[in-house]
């Protein structure tokens, strides 16, 4: 399939004019689309009306053509456009980097890289999919966009990208997470958007919820559906979708990009094992597919371990069949672990990795065996990031402690001598230092 569903004359690209910003040529100019190598085609997303695979027109209420385009794509390679390489290029590529005090202070051989996404603007990797989600809704003349968000770091992106297009962002943000993180909400203020605690009061949704359950302390999935539908009612309003979907996936494959060419620059032929921390799956396909297709095509033989927390165990202990994808049932049917729409992870879990499901697309990884799933206690993934902080100097978002965590006990009792571990560290905590207090 095109890239973009409708023709050239469709969309406003002069919208959105390249600024002639120098790209570094290390930023990758395509993203790659794991749909185009799995051994098994990914079960498509459901119409909840029929139970009908989804066809682009289903889609399009909530989201931009091209978009829609992307998620439907088996192409391999996907051009990013000159306006979002550029913006890319204020922090891309990322650093990878060798953790030798780390490396000493484990007393292991083996040689422990991360690459670090906590450089961009916002401090995550969220913005490889929000600044091209704001680009490719503002050719298309949308103004506004509505999400959802956990720990804030994906809220925070969105109205980052909204603000370099000229557009705003609303966003509904877990109740836990807005009372707990408040720097995340006046972050978005900066950028020129709103934030709201879910659930609210402000969509029918939402009032049915705190309703039901009064004191509940939100979900992924509430905050889902209070943002679906104030985007399904307003025609110049469209979704914005931090993970699980299939474009977010193709837009965070630019950190397994620049990954494969850093190894091969450090003099590494391939990563023996890559530890990637996942919630909805965006940071784990983001490292992993790139070279989860290189294994699949050219034999290399990395292995890879999606490190998930106890307190939200979808890979481990959910089942794998088709959910929706909020509480209020608006969304597409999609195939992926699932824990139930109804799961609420317990308050005192600090980190955004919260939602009920796994992406479809890291979900089918690990049903065919291509992905090893496992999960940490929050305790250890902590006790693993302040490991890292005093070593490598930078305090981990708590969602990468968990990628960390996972990692370091695979460092020191399973390890081989000069064996290239490497860590998808997926932001910094700076502004979830809260969640750091008492535990150390």
């Amino acid at each position: 399939m095109s890239q973009n569903t409708g023709g050239p004359a469709e969309f406003d690209h002069a919208a959105v004019p390249s600024l002639g910003i120098d790209v570094p040529a290390q930023v990758p100019t395509h993203w790659y689309n794991m749909n185009a190598d799995f051994p098994e085609p990914l079960p498509p997303a459901l119409n909840p009306a029929t139970d009908e695979p989804v066809v682009p027109e289903d889609l399009e209420p909530l989201f931009a053509r091209s978009l829609i385009a992307q998620e439907l794509s088996t192409e391999r390679y996907l051009e990013i456009p000159q306006p979002v390489r550029e913006v890319y290029a204020l922090w891309r590529p990322s650093p990878l980097r060798r953790a030798v005090r780390l490396e000493r202070a484990l007393g292991t051989r083996a040689k422990i890289y991360y690459k670090y996404e906590g450089v961009s603007p916002c401090g995550s990797h969220k913005p490889n999919s929000s600044v091209p989600q704001a680009y490719f809704n503002k050719i298309e003349g949308i103004e506004r966009l509505t999400t959802e968000t956990g720990a804030g770091q994906w809220g925070a992106s969105l109205a980052f990208a909204c603000a370099l297009f000229g557009m705003t962002s609303q966003t509904w943000q877990v109740r836990t997470s807005y009372e707990q993180k408040p720097y995340r909400h006046i972050q978005m203020g900066v950028y020129g958007s709103q934030c709201y605690s879910s659930p609210s009061e402000l969509t029918e949704s939402g009032r049915r919820m705190r309703e039901q359950f009064p004191d509940t302390t939100g979900s992924l999935g509430m905050a889902i559906s209070e943002a679906v539908e104030v985007a399904a009612n307003d025609p110049g309003t469209h979704y914005a979708l931090g993970s699980v979907l299939n474009h977010v996936m193709i837009h965070q494959s630019v950190i397994g990009l620049e990954l494969l060419d850093q190894l091969s620059q450090a003099g590494e032929e391939q990563a023996d094992v890559v530890f990637a921390c996942a919630g909805g799956g965006s940071n784990a396909a983001g490292i992993i597919f790139p070279l989860l297709g290189q294994n699949l095509r050219e034999g290399s033989t990395t292995r890879f371990v999606a490190v998930e927390p106890a307190a939200c165990p979808s890979m481990t202990k959910g089942e794998y069949r088709y959910d929706f994808g909020d509480v209020a049932g608006m969304t597409p049917k999609l195939k992926m672990y699932t824990l139930g729409t109804d799961f609420v992870p317990p308050a005192i879990h600090a980190g955004g990795l919260r939602y009920h499901g796994m992406s479809p697309m890291v979900s089918h990884a690990v049903h065919l065996g291509l992905i090893e799933p496992t999960a940490v206690e929050q305790d250890r993934s902590f006790d693993a990031g302040i490991t890292f902080a005093r070593t490598e100097g930078i305090i981990p978002a708590p969602e990468s402690t968990h990628a960390i965590a996972g990692a370091l006990d695979y460092a020191v009792s399973e390890a081989r001598d000069g064996e290239v571990i490497v860590i998808g560290v997926s932001g910094n905590g700076v502004l979830d230092l809260a969640a750091y207090d008492g535990k150390f």
